[in-house]
């Protein structure tokens, strides 16, 4: 079966809604549709579906199946396409824990419906994703309950004696695989062995990972979680070797350099950097801030660029500097809290319902602060002038900054494509950071966008709040991200 390269994903850091959607914070019907557009006109052959908040929708399947029936006829779910249903992890997410049991007996339902639809037997879903992955258990767990409890309450016995296999009829795919995601330091460190374990004992030729990019470098800096995932990659690699099972990691890309800076025109370059990844997400801002045309190309490039292998990296010595750098990078996170979650409250939603709880729930918290999710993060530091690429870059030495471009050959490329966008005289650009970037890479900065950071920082200064949404929305826009 083929492996999707390119998954799509409802991360909400785009600045323009879609053209099908009714309103700019798209809704469940909204996300219906959004799975149909980029499977038939972008041409991605994998939706990450979130299934969690209030709007969660276990008749996903069904509906895709009967509203585009002519397109689904000719792309079978589940073998041409897939649909990946990311679950609550309950031993973090205790709140959301049987929404997981909830869309476990969903996986059912939606193969007799494709059953139905195609006349043979097709499991449009068969893997979910498990966030903030750190243990085996966690993982096994959820195969193990499929197995069991869903799969297996076929061969119960009721009252009459009838089985409940006799009575409902059979409980297929026999079996679920479950994808680690793994999203803070200890997991991207132990990500290879906790995969190891949890394929220990399985009958399997391949196995989907997933690493994280966003997050990490929100609660570690950028330059930590792109060395985090270089180092994760390597580990799977050698896993892979150990055991001659087929790894397949993902990496949550989204446009903003902080994110991992994959856009339609750049898709070639970051794939080259991530060399060991096999499947590259697109958020909504990779499919909405780009003409139609250059996100088909960039779709193109993804799913055809050729899958290069992890390289070596000296494990002590990268651990030292992501340590250095860290501390200084959330140093700097404090200095500015304050401004942050005041800006913040002007980031506008892209949807509707809430998406994963993400690492310390809704709010980051370091120490006894607390601070908006990672989109929202980033939006709303850029729009003070201060791209949040550029914290804590002044603890770094030249020795550092050599072995950081070795290991992360688009450091440079994305450090750039970050400082168009600062405002060298913004009063939240530390004299040390500006000093020491300027000093690494000569910026150019973009006039437009800076001139409209002046304005947000004034309106600020004054408490002249009521057009502060619209000249986020206007800088974003020239961004072509919102965070």
């Amino acid at each position: 079966m083929k492996v999707p390269r390119c998954m799509s994903t409802q991360h909400p850091d785009n600045v323009n809604p879609p053209f099908f959607a009714e309103e700019p914070e798209l809704g469940g019907e909204d996300e219906i549709r959004e799975a149909y557009y980029v499977f038939s006109h972008l041409g991605c052959d994998e939706q990450m579906w979130d299934c969690e908040g209030k709007e969660v929708d276990n008749y996903v399947v069904k509906k895709l199946l009967t509203k585009y029936q002519a397109f689904f006829q000719d792309h079978v779910l589940g073998e041409d396409l897939r649909l990946t249903l990311r679950v609550p992890n309950p031993t973090v997410e205790r709140a959301e824990a049987k929404i997981l049991l909830e869309t476990l007996e969903s996986i059912p339902r939606s193969y007799d419906t494709a059953g139905l639809f195609y006349g043979m037997d097709v499991a449009p879903v068969f893997e979910v994703i498990l966030p903030m992955t750190s243990s085996s258990s966690c993982l096994n767990r959820i195969h193990s309950y499929y197995r069991d409890f869903v799969k297996g309450k076929e061969r119960l016995q009721l009252a009459d004696g009838v089985t409940v296999k006799e009575w409902i009829g059979e409980f297929r795919p026999d079996e679920i695989n479950v994808i680690p995601l793994f999203e803070d330091y200890e997991g991207m460190l132990n990500a290879a062995r906790i995969t190891g374990e949890y394929l220990y004992g399985k009958d399997l030729t391949g196995q989907r990972v997933f690493l994280a990019r966003s997050d990490p470098a929100m609660n570690y800096g950028m330059v930590s979680a792109t060395i985090l995932n270089r180092i994760a990659l390597r580990d799977f690699r050698d896993l892979e070797e150990e055991t001659g099972i087929k790894l397949y990691p993902i990496i949550g890309m989204g446009s903003a350099p902080f994110r991992g800076n994959l856009r339609p025109d750049n898709v070639r370059d970051v794939t080259g950097d991530y060399a060991g990844a096999y499947t590259f997400t697109v958020q909504s801002s990779f499919k909405y801030d780009h003409e139609p045309s250059e996100v088909i190309k960039g779709v193109e490039d993804l799913r055809s660029a050729k899958p290069g292998k992890a390289s070596d990296i000296e494990t002590d010595r990268a651990l030292e500097i992501i340590s250095t750098y860290c501390r200084e990078y959330r140093r700097q996170v404090m200095d500015l809290v304050d401004i942050i979650n005041r800006v913040a409250r002007y980031v506008p939603g892209r949807r509707k319902r809430k998406l994963h709880i993400g690492l310390f729930g809704y709010s980051r918290s370091m120490g006894n602060v607390s601070l908006p999710r990672a989109i929202t993060f980033t939006a709303a530091l850029y729009s003070l002038g201060v791209p949040p690429e550029v914290l804590g870059f002044n603890a770094l030495s030249s020795e550092d900054l050599e072995f950081i471009e070795d290991v992360y050959p688009g450091l440079r490329r994305d450090l750039g494509d970050a400082l168009r966008y600062a405002n060298p005289d913004s009063p939240f650009l530390s004299p040390e950071v500006k000093s020491a970037v300027e000093e690494y890479i000569e910026p150019e900065y973009d006039e437009d966008h800076r001139r409209v950071t002046d304005e947000i920082i004034r309106a600020l200064r004054v408490n002249r709040t009521a057009n502060l949404q619209e000249l986020i929305l206007e800088a974003a826009s020239q961004r072509r991200f919102l965070g």
